[in-house]
């Protein structure tokens, strides 16, 4: 019987996915471990018995005794009492931190007000094994707030169809590096070549299925600007890119594509199709009359070529807040 490489990949396959559990083993029992003195700490600094002094003394004393151990320097010793006050009183928040590493749980603990922001940027983190580059950016880039507005605006097309959650009604898209006077050329291009920096953005359940995607109906040839693949949805999602204002009859030709996707290219067992018309900008109103009777399952979104103004943001999150609260 004849070895082939087929046999070695399997095994290798066996190796990658012992070591990645003795990774997160490995990384529960040290957050564990964080969490437990932080909470010493913190018991101690709540009575009294313990100053700043105490904890610079704490640091260096268990750097001498393990010499070259990291992970405690003063400053890191503190952080482990403000991960265990920041999630003490939160018995469902308190599992998740052990699900991620260390400084993944810091730029969450500093980069965030709520529990509510927490357990979205944990779970994502979790879910997506975000790199800390890459957490930090969807933190500064204010994700969460972006998606709560946006489910909040787009809360009627969801509840008709699912699908739709995996979509926002808008993109920041600053890591293009394009002029803000672009052509759709220079948008696709550009995204093409940032396709892992889109795909953070757009979601990591996205594949890329490729550009200008070619469809033949009848004897005329289409072609989709960017066409992705949902492994959580199982569909097709087509991008359309407008880089002026949203108008009705875009949305016209992105059914056209929705409606050839899904008799001539979806598999029988894929769901139908899911479109984005993602443009520079859009009239909200407009956009609400032009999807209120559409039947296809598409968003309307606007992009950014530069991160979000926080203060905007946190002021529309608080409106929104306000408006529930009186409901």
């Amino acid at each position: 019987m004849q070895v082939t490489e087929t046999d070695f990949n399997e095994i290798l396959s066996i190796i990658e996915k012992a070591k990645e559990k003795a990774f997160r083993a490995a990384n529960y029992e040290l957050i564990s471990m964080y969490w437990e003195i932080g909470k010493y700490i913190s018991e101690k600094v709540k009575s009294n018995v313990w100053g700043k002094a105490v904890v610079n003394e704490f640091a260096n004393f268990i750097q001498k005794k393990y010499l070259g151990i990291k992970g405690f320097s003063a400053q890191n010793v503190w952080r482990m009492k403000q991960f265990y006050e920041t999630y003490k009183d939160n018995e469902k928040l308190s599992a998740l931190p052990r699900e991620i590493g260390w400084y993944n749980n810091v730029l969450i603990m500093s980069g965030t007000k709520t529990d509510k922001a927490r357990e979205f940027y944990l779970t994502l983190a979790a879910k997506n094994n975000y790199s800390s580059r890459e957490l930090e950016r969807q933190i500064d880039s204010m994700l969460f707030e972006r998606t709560i507005i946006s489910n909040k605006k787009n809360e009627l097309l969801i509840a008709k169809n699912n699908a739709l959650s995996v979509l926002r009604d808008n993109y920041t898209l600053e890591f293009l590096a394009i002029p803000n006077e672009h052509k759709e050329l220079e948008l696709r291009k550009a995204i093409a070549s940032n396709l892992k920096n889109f795909i953070l953005e757009f979601g990591k359940d996205f594949s890329f299925v490729g550009e200008e995607y070619k469809l033949q109906v009848g004897n005329t040839d289409f072609f989709i600007d960017l066409l992705f693949f949902n492994r959580e949805l199982s569909c097709l999602v087509a991008v359309e890119l407008k880089t002026g204002k949203f108008m009705p009859e875009h949305l016209g030709q992105l059914e056209f594509y929705l409606e050839a996707l899904d008799r001539d290219i979806k598999k029988p067992n894929e769901n139908p199709s899911v479109g984005l018309i993602l443009c520079a900008d859009k009239d909200d109103t407009v956009v609400e009359y032009a999807l209120n009777r559409s039947i296809s399952p598409a968003l309307v979104a606007d992009y950014k070529l530069y991160l979000p103004d926080k203060a905007l943001l946190e002021n529309k999150l608080q409106e929104l807040r306000e408006l529930a609260e009186r409901a």
